[in-house]
């Protein structure tokens, strides 16, 4: 695929100038390359210069990084069909260069999405039935519970609700890794049945990775380039590390000693289905005005069908104390009546956010190489949705984690009073094989954990609490599920569940 030429957007003054620069990608000296300009069908077209509220936020993004020490950001914008695009900070400590908006970066888990996308294409063309059991299409999958085994199907996979736990390490085998993948899980239990219980589940989109390529008789990499970035013209879009540091790439970064350092070495995750795949915030604001358009492609072609991309927006499962709910590949939440469809994504240094308002236009993304560039990202996303539409949490609005990033309860949470008896959610509940999660009282609350390792909760609604820390843990969610019996048999920790021993 040809690499087109065109000029990236820096905002300049994370670098310490005075006013945005138009920078070149380190590929735009090379002669070789397309230089002819994009054509409206292929690369949004240019946007009016004059934004305030665009110019507000890019304030607010720097502001927000000398805050939270945030070495690079790249943040883009459609609304109404005109997109923009600006790059803050570096790409480097070690080997500064402007981030520009063709800068590439991992996008991690909203790399879900676009496995999502391409199980949808798969479905319109006939080739997959979301419906069906998983068994239909990897006939070898197995784990501990034969019933599960069974009853599994696609669309539980896309939903984050197989009911295994999902936090399973993904031993790089090259092109057979989610063949190998699938024969790691005979062994692994229950939490909860299938479609019961909503736990982000990276092991879960593994499978339904295993999925594609059994489908497509392809590798994950090229059923991805075949379904989804070549036919949006995404030509900063990978998810082999060989290719995508071959441009302008974001390196990790994390604090260390009172010094923002780069963090070696890097590799794109192997479950390439789970969060493998790395773009530009460009190219992710042509696919993200893709998921809000009609289904055609740059070239006018029908790439998704309207029902298939309303059904990745519609809620198929409640995440269950939550009123946030769960779409194929989207995480949904209303916002004053009005849906939001989400995901964010963390690996190691790098946290990054895309974000779709469909019935009003609207979509933007903002990508960070840093560790705590989730703290940058959930307050320019608050200030993108209350600058342009108006909209904003309300409080005591009952939300909960995990969205692929972390998530602070406490921006919109008050702790109710008085604090529930900590009687029934005390107990040891069970994360085979990962670990276990320890719930006692302390001080007549809750806490979770131990000594240095715990820490306290408050609830905020019922069976809904926030962590009081410390440091990245404190506002994060913890919330007590009960079963159809009225029996609280779960509990949810940033998006992820344990069981309680004996339930």
């Amino acid at each position: 695929m040809k690499r087109r030429r065109f000029v990236g957007l820096a905002g300049a003054g994370a670098l310490g100038l005075g006013h945005p620069l138009l920078v070149l990608d380190d590929d735009r000296a090379d002669p070789s390359l397309d230089p002819s300009p994009a054509t409206a069908g292929d690369r949004p077209g240019p946007i009016p210069q004059a934004d305030p509220r665009f110019e507000e936020v890019a304030r607010l993004i720097e502001a927000k990084m000398a805050e939270y020490r945030t070495t690079g950001v790249a943040f883009g914008l459609s609304k109404n069909g005109a997109a923009q695009a600006r790059g803050f900070g570096i790409t480097n400590v070690d080997n500064p260069q402007p981030v520009t908006a063709d800068t590439v970066f991992p996008i991690a888990s909203i790399s879900k999405t676009a496995v999502g996308t391409a199980m949808m294409r798969l479905r319109d063309q006939g080739r997959v039935d979301v419906e069906a059991p998983v068994l239909e299409y990897v006939p070898d999958l197995r784990v501990a519970d034969a019933a599960a085994t069974r009853e599994v199907r696609v669309w539980h996979l896309l939903t984050h609700t197989p009911g295994w736990e999902g936090q399973l390490g993904t031993p790089d085998r090259g092109p057979e890794t989610l063949a190998n993948f699938i024969g790691t899980l005979r062994d692994l239990p229950q939490l909860a049945r299938p479609g019961e219980v909503w736990s982000y589940n990276n092991a879960g989109w593994g499978v339904a990775g295993r999925v594609i390529e059994v489908v497509t008789e392809s590798t994950i990499n090229e059923a991805l380039d075949d379904l989804v970035f070549d036919p949006l013209g995404l030509e900063r879009a990978f998810s082999r590390t060989g290719e995508a540091m071959t441009y302008r790439f974001a390196a990790p970064h994390r604090e260390r000693d009172g010094r923002t350092t780069v963090i070696r070495s890097f590799q794109l995750p192997a479950n390439v289905a789970a969060g493998g795949c790395a773009m530009s915030v460009e190219n992710l604001i042509r696919y993200a005005r893709f998921h809000i358009g009609d289904g055609t492609g740059p070239g006018g072609e029908r790439l998704l069908s309207a029902d298939s991309l309303l059904a990745m927006r519609t809620a198929r499962v409640p995440k269950n104390s939550s009123t946030d709910e769960m779409g194929l590949g989207w995480h949904l939440r209303a916002l004053d009546g009005v849906l939001t469809a989400q995901h964010g994504g963390t690996l190691g240094g790098h946290c990054l956010h895309v974000q779709l308002v469909p019935e009003r236009d609207l979509c933007f993304a903002i990508l960070t190489n840093h560790q705590d560039g989730w703290r940058l990202n959930e307050d320019v996303a608050a200030a993108i949705l209350d600058a342009y539409e108006g909209l904003a949490l309300a409080p005591g609005q009952r939300t909960g984690g995990n969205r692929g990033g972390n998530e602070r309860m406490t921006s919109h949470a008050e702790p109710l009073a008085p604090q529930p008896a900590p009687g029934e959610y005390v107990g040891l509940y069970e994360r085979p094989p990962v670990g276990e999660v320890a719930v006692s009282a302390r001080d007549g609350g809750l806490a979770v954990g131990s000594g240095d390792d715990g820490y306290g909760l408050v609830f905020w609604a019922p069976d809904m609490a926030y962590s009081t820390g410390p440091g990245a843990f404190e506002g994060m969610a913890v919330e007590f599920i009960r079963d159809g019996e009225g029996t609280v048999t779960w509990v949810r920790v940033n998006g992820r569940i344990a069981r309680k021993a004996g339930r």
